[in-house]
């Protein structure tokens, strides 16, 4: 099995604004940008599992022409909120690198 890190060219996610969070996964080429959408990895229900958010509130977005596909959710905590350990939203994809997926087939 690989993971999507391994797939992944470039994973980040940042604040869009003080209650939403928006988590990117950019693939290097086409082939494996087609193999993790078709795997059907990454989805409202998926990440929403993973990140303790109610599925309905996520939102996933395949865009082909750049290889990427962005998640936008809302944060568990208000920017700047005392409780809140990551004021920047740039460490909240880390718990999706290791989603686990079929290695691409040659």
């Amino acid at each position: 099995m690989a993971r999507l890190r391994d797939f992944a060219k470039l994973m980040r996610s940042k604040n869009a604004g003080p209650f939403q969070l928006t988590i990117d996964v950019m693939m290097e080429n086409r082939a494996d940008y087609d193999h993790v959408v078709a795997s059907r990895l990454l989805t409202a229900k998926s990440v929403g599992d993973l990140l303790g958010v109610e599925p309905q509130l996520v939102q996933v977005f395949e865009y082909a022409p750049a290889l990427a596909i962005k998640v936008s959710l809302p944060r568990a905590l208000s920017v700047g909120d005392p409780m809140d350990n990551d004021l920047f939203g740039g460490q909240m994809f880390g718990p999706l690198v290791n989603l686990e997926l079929a290695d691409r087939s040659s």
